[in-house]
């Protein structure tokens, strides 16, 4: 590859990246909010403190998952996987936006770590394809099953009256699956439960502080 062709992706890598954290997101698709109440008087303050506590939480998490799948995107062997990468990455980038919409909603705001986030999970991602894409579409399968028991977490910690974030929650949860599922059908490797144990932990750090911060 000649040094243009491969400036090329890193200077998009690097659009993206500064777009995914500092530009305000934008769905593609409506939001999961749309059939719950259009305000929040049901839910106390106390409540909607703990709700962007949360929805911080997973807000995060859809930055590191942004730079996750574009980093091994970049890395990817072959063109399907690559473009299959980069269409997960956008479907995640509608999980972005509403929960940033939602944390709005709430008077909140983004974790103030969100670009150690994604600087972190792109190295992570691109180190995790240069394995092969085999390797890389067991990373997506693992870590969309870690994600799909994270969401299910959140859902039981949300405040009940909290049902726009728990909209929000659910529609994430059902393509997160998909991904997963898609991934396994695709020929995803299993990874060494050492790299299990550490993906989890990793995200627990994120979890724990992102609520915070």
């Amino acid at each position: 590859m000649t040094p243009d062709r491969l400036l090329e992706p890193l200077i998009a890598a690097a659009d993206r990246a500064l777009r995914s954290i500092f530009a305000p997101p934008r769905a593609a698709r409506p939001s999961p909010t749309a059939g719950a109440p259009a305000r929040d008087d049901d839910i106390s303050d106390a409540e909607k403190r703990h709700s962007a506590g949360l929805m911080r939480v997973n807000h995060s998490g859809e930055v590191a998952a942004q730079a996750l799948y574009r980093g091994q995107a970049l890395m990817a062997r072959t063109p399907d996987i690559r473009q299959w990468l980069l269409k997960v990455a956008d479907e995640e980038a509608d999980h972005l936006a509403w929960c940033a919409t939602r944390l709005t909603e709430l008077g909140s705001r983004p974790s103030a770590l969100a670009p150690l986030w994604y600087a972190g999970s792109f190295v992570i991602g691109a180190a995790a394809a240069a394995f092969g894409d085999r390797i890389s579409l067991g990373f997506v399968a693992e870590t969309e099953r870690q994600v799909e028991g994270h969401l299910n977490a959140q859902l039981e910690k949300l405040p009940a009256s909290d049902s726009r974030s728990h909209a929000i929650l659910e529609r994430m949860k059902r393509d997160e699956v998909a991904h997963g599922d898609q991934a396994t059908r695709s020929g995803a490797g299993e990874l060494p439960a050492t790299v299990k144990q550490l993906m989890h932990k990793t995200s627990r750090v994120m979890t724990v502080t992102s609520y915070w911060i």
